[in-house]
């Protein structure tokens, strides 16, 4: 029940608060602010005249806000937004704002209605009562935006017009920010309080996670037999990686004729097909933890992520293991696909709280058979996540092993990897750049 009040008044009060900062002007909420301390002055009428000055800073306001009301208008926007965006790296977008009254329309300021990202009662709840968090407010949540959007004033639009305008928006979280409406404001003659007209106009930008700048990497590992060759290196069967066309021989397999070349010139040409050996890398992300470790699981997708722009994938091929919902195995390299789908996939991971970690070592065993070395971002080092880092070892694998840790965390026990120091990489939260860098 404690749990489930916290949560209203977080919600509550986070939702005012946005409210309030969005409908007064700084003039406004100095204002304000000044009447609030004119009223706690003027509470004795003998002796202080403070208030007097309450009282007029109150009808103030009070012409402000019944004079905003008189705003109406009616607008329509277009927005020319980019597909993809990263967190923390601003990007510029115009909007283009029609006046569809008969009337100019002067001293508009345009407001994107960022969506609202707070947390739900369940990731709410595991963030406040994890340990350390003796009270609410010294609960680390995270923020509710999931971008940052100045204002930006409009200029003069005449009767059925339109203008464009340039705005500088910062996401802050990854994974779709749908861009849901936007909000034409117009202040008061005192410029205190803001009026609204909303206008809908639906966008989306796909966010993605933050990376770190990393050294050429060479990550060892040899050629391995593919079995069907980079044709089917990421889908389901057996065959092989076509070569060239030739004549037929006796005992070829029908089902390797060449029909359009056999119309062409007459006679039966066969496919020629040949296994293929090339360098396979498996980057493995640990998304196994508590809703309470939301910051160190982010932590864990950007380096993911740096690595995914890091290692060449011109010669090699790249798959990218994590359990959601399901088991995942995405390969991007020769042609199978991109880096920049692998950064779309991991803008949208998520934690995993409802399957074991053992789900994740049966993922990696399905596909290690073809694997030349792994890459392996983990979010813990107990004793499950030891087994598994030393059943590849085990295998002949060679690993480069990032464990994520919180400041002022124990030394951690490179077990089954002791031998090998530059292989254990430990990245502990606020130095996570600079000891990528030294890799």
């Amino acid at each position: 029940m404690l749990t489930r009040l916290s949560y209203a008044l977080y919600r509550r009060s986070s939702s005012f608060a946005q409210r309030f900062q969005r409908r007064f002007t700084r003039a406004g909420m100095l204002v304000i602010c000044s009447a609030l301390l004119a009223a706690g002055l003027g509470v004795d009428l003998d002796q202080s005249l403070a208030y007097q000055l309450f009282s007029l800073l109150f009808v103030l306001l009070l012409v402000a806000s019944v004079s905003a009301t008189r705003f109406k208008g009616r607008f329509e926007i277009q927005r020319s937004v980019p597909r993809l965006g990263s967190v923390n790296q601003p990007l510029t977008y115009s909007v283009r704002i029609h006046n569809l009254t008969r009337k100019p329309q002067a001293g508009l300021t345009l407001l994107e209605n960022v969506p609202d990202a707070g947390l739900n009662l369940k990731q709410f709840a595991a963030i406040t009562n994890a340990p350390g968090n003796r009270s609410f407010r010294q609960a680390r949540l995270p923020g509710r935006q999931a971008a940052a959007v100045a204002p930006q004033g409009l200029p003069i639009i005449p009767p059925g017009g339109a203008a464009t305008v340039s705005l500088r928006l910062r996401p802050l979280r990854r994974g779709p920010l749908r861009l849901g409406g936007a909000t034409v404001a117009r202040t008061d003659p005192f410029g205190l309080v803001r009026a609204f007209v909303k206008v809908r106009a639906a966008d989306t930008i796909v966010i993605l996670p933050r990376r770190y700048p990393l050294p050429p990497l060479a990550l060892p590992g040899s050629l391995k037999y593919q079995q069907g060759g980079v044709a089917l290196a990421s889908s389901v069967g057996e065959s092989e990686e076509f070569v060239s066309l030739r004549e037929y021989r006796r005992g070829d397999p029908m089902r390797h004729i060449h029909w359009k070349s056999w119309a062409r010139i007459g006679k039966p040409i066969i496919k020629e097909f040949q296994d293929e050996f090339f360098v396979r890398h498996a980057l493995i992300l640990d998304t196994f933890a508590e809703a309470s470790e939301h910051e160190l699981f982010e932590e864990a997708v950007s380096v993911a992520a740096s690595f995914a722009c890091t290692i060449q994938t011109q010669e090699s091929l790249l798959d990218l293991m994590f359990v959601g919902p399901q088991a995942f195995c995405f390969t991007a390299g020769r042609g199978l696909g991109q880096t920049e789908q692998l950064l779309e996939v991991l803008a949208a991971v998520e934690l995993c709280a409802d399957k074991p970690f053992n789900s994740l070592e049966t993922l990696v065993l399905q596909h290690i058979h073809g694997v030349s070395g792994c890459v392996c971002v983990l979010l813990s080092w107990d004793e499950a996540r030891q087994n598994f880092v030393q059943m590849l070892h085990a295998l002949g694998i060679p690993l480069l092993v990032c464990v994520l840790t919180k400041p002022g965390a124990s030394q951690l026990d490179p077990g089954p990897l002791a031998a090998e120091p530059a292989s254990f990489q430990v990245l502990e939260l606020g130095k996570v750049a600079e000891t990528l860098q030294r890799l």
